[in-house]
């Protein structure tokens, strides 16, 4: 807490969140609020009705709005969080809008929700962050990129599916993942929101002790009690099973192509921002397996 209390001494600044009803914008609420008084956390959201159980001021906004509209919802913020839009393929623009908004507004700093290896990442998630970054570093606001890793959590998506077919199915290969939980990641945020010295770094935060899918299947088994394999299938027969679940077969597509890209190392990254700015080790996956697996 120490690390927070020497902001606070130097004036209380206004840091807003936008998708602040998302898992990553609550989990980082709730680290604000650990940390500094929720009358400074300004809560940004498409749904303020949805926002009500937050407990800090919420305010309307929605990332396809005009920059002049945004800049509106942005007034008296100090530092903003712009948590990447869940709209892929309209990221891009979206983001845009944010960033010009954020000037307009006299916003002191971003700081930028990016995936972890986004300028050399073979996933297609990655073009639309590596145009966000290049919109930062044009538009002449301080910043900070946070490339995040790839989830703890969603390996464990489809969990009774695992259940049910005795195996865990993907495409991903032997590739090792630095996966990072969401709350680690919003500790993260909330560090270099609330701190100083951060502006122009940019940190790849991933977990200690990378898994591969295989790992992941070996925890599984431990905490059901039998033998899960890992079942390594090919892209197109991955998305196949995906698309016959209920999946929109263009984001099955997508799904089973981000774990092609997982299987050469896009989400691999060896070394240690996230556990240097958490000041500890990282959440390993085993724990939240053996959380969720109970």
């Amino acid at each position: 807490m120490e690390r927070f209390q020497k902001t606070l001494t130097e004036g209380f600044m206004i840091i807003a969140v936008t998708g602040a009803n998302g898992g990553l914008g609550r989990s980082t609420i709730a680290a604000l609020k650990a940390c500094i008084p929720s009358s400074s956390i300004l809560a940004l959201v498409r749904s303020p009705e949805k926002a009500a159980d937050l407990g800090v001021e919420v305010r309307s906004f929605d990332y396809d709005k005009s920059p002049e509209q945004l800049a509106q919802s942005l007034k008296g913020v100090d530092v903003l969080l712009l948590i990447s839009s869940a709209d892929l393929g309209k990221r891009g623009e979206q983001h845009g809008n944010v960033i010009k908004a954020a000037k307009i507004a006299g916003v002191k700093r971003i700081v930028y929700t990016s995936i972890v290896n986004a300028d050399t990442s073979l996933l297609s998630l990655a073009e639309e962050h590596r145009e966000t970054e290049s919109a930062l570093r044009e538009a002449g606001v301080p910043f900070t990129i946070l490339r995040n890793g790839w989830y703890a959590e969603n390996p464990l998506h489809g969990l009774e599916g695992v259940r049910a077919s005795g195996k865990l199915i993907r495409s991903a290969g032997n590739g090792k993942i630095s996966f990072a939980t969401r709350d680690d990641l919003a500790e993260a945020a909330a560090i270099v929101l609330t701190g100083t010295g951060h502006e122009g770094k940019v940190y790849e935060l991933g977990g200690d002790t990378p898994y591969t899918m295989a790992d992941c299947a070996a925890e599984l088994s431990k905490h059901f009690g039998r033998d899960i394999p890992y079942a390594d299938l090919p892209v197109e027969q991955y998305a196949g099973i995906l698309a016959g679940v209920g999946m929109p077969a263009p984001f099955a597509q997508a799904v089973a192509s981000w774990d092609a890209a997982a299987s050469k190392g896009s989400l691999f990254h060896d070394g240690n921002d996230l556990r240097t700015l958490l000041g500890r080790p990282t959440v390993p996956i085993s724990a939240v397996i053996a959380q969720v697996a109970k």
